[in-house]
């Protein structure tokens, strides 16, 4: 019986360190890491593939600013930027791996769903944004910035400088698993929930509207892994394993961490909020509601023995 994977796909996957993130690099990187999870369906794995979109959200809003200044065009929303963001980087994911596949003559389809999540209106991450989105800035620009336009920045934690940061509210419901499960226990790949999947809240009961908001991706994944009862979840990220005092000459790589150790380490503060410690929650989100393994690693090590961090029970 084939093994069900949901993976997720993060920002590294579609604009490296450094790029622009024209459509050329985001198609040219979409494809290497296609290259990548045909390991993965090489060894008979359903998927469900998820993106980040912290980036493109970034851009799609830098644009919606320079329209409404130079043309007075109407302003988008921050849940439309993410359904926005979901459609074209669904349709790169969908045709880059289509493109790996056929090179290797592998036949499966994929199919892109637009994926609505629900939040609380009255989740406190309201009134604290954490969730980092667009491109990186100095501390002089975002100051700037944030003079102009009130947006909050943090810094991030591996010096890169600084991005804005918006709320961050946690999921409670993904739209279509039913759906999702079906079409890919029956062998279809199925890209869903992109970038956290499109916030949405209850005005009143049976009717649903968007909000401000991103959500985080590999939490929303965790709970679509959880709800269709994926045997594995792999979140990958651009390090090959988790490791304790990042970036310094005492840092440890691990290879595996049982649940209270991934408690142990959160609460000693070896993970920032805006890098790895929401990667450890999911996994732990995911083996705590009965998933069997969890993996963060690189995506360039797919498919091989005893690569990445594997996340396990106690």
């Amino acid at each position: 019986m084939n093994k069900l994977a949901v993976v997720a796909l993060g920002g590294n996957a579609l604009i490296h360190e450094k790029q622009k993130g024209t459509i050329d690099d985001q198609e040219h990187n979409v494809y290497e890491t296609s290259l990548h999870l045909v390991d993965l369906i090489k060894k008979d794995y359903h998927l469900v593939i998820g993106h980040g979109n912290g980036p493109q959200v970034g851009n799609i809003m830098l644009s919606n600013m320079a329209g409404l200044k130079l043309y007075d065009l109407p302003d988008m929303p921050l849940d439309i930027d993410v359904a926005y963001s979901q459609g074209f980087i669904g349709y790169m994911i969908e045709q880059q791996l289509e493109n790996a596949l056929v090179a290797l003559d592998i036949q499966r389809e994929i199919v892109s769903l637009i994926t609505q999540v629900l939040v609380d209106k009255n989740d406190g991450a309201f009134r604290n944004p954490t969730k980092p989105i667009g491109p990186y800035y100095t501390r002089e620009e975002s100051e700037k910035i944030t003079a102009e336009s009130s947006a909050v920045f943090a810094e991030d934690p591996r010096g890169r400088g600084f991005r804005k940061v918006v709320a961050s509210p946690k999921p409670i419901r993904i739209n279509n698993c039913r759906t999702i499960e079906r079409l890919a226990r029956e062998g279809k790949i199925v890209i869903a929930a992109g970038g956290g999947g499109i916030p949405v809240f209850y005005v009143k009961p049976g009717k649903l509207q968007g909000i401000d908001a991103v959500i985080d991706k590999d939490l929303a994944l965790s709970m679509l892994a959880t709800e269709i009862r994926a045997d594995e979840f792999f979140i990958l990220t651009d390090v090959p394993k988790v490791c304790l005092h990042f970036n310094t000459p005492q840092e440890i790589t691990l290879d595996k961490i049982t649940i209270s150790g991934c408690k142990k380490y959160l609460n000693e503060g070896h993970f920032s909020e805006g890098s790895m410690s929401p990667k450890i929650r999911a996994a732990m989100q995911f083996i705590e509601n009965g998933g069997k393994e969890a993996v963060i690693m690189n995506a360039a090590h797919l498919g091989e023995k005893n690569a990445g961090t594997r996340i396990i029970p106690d």
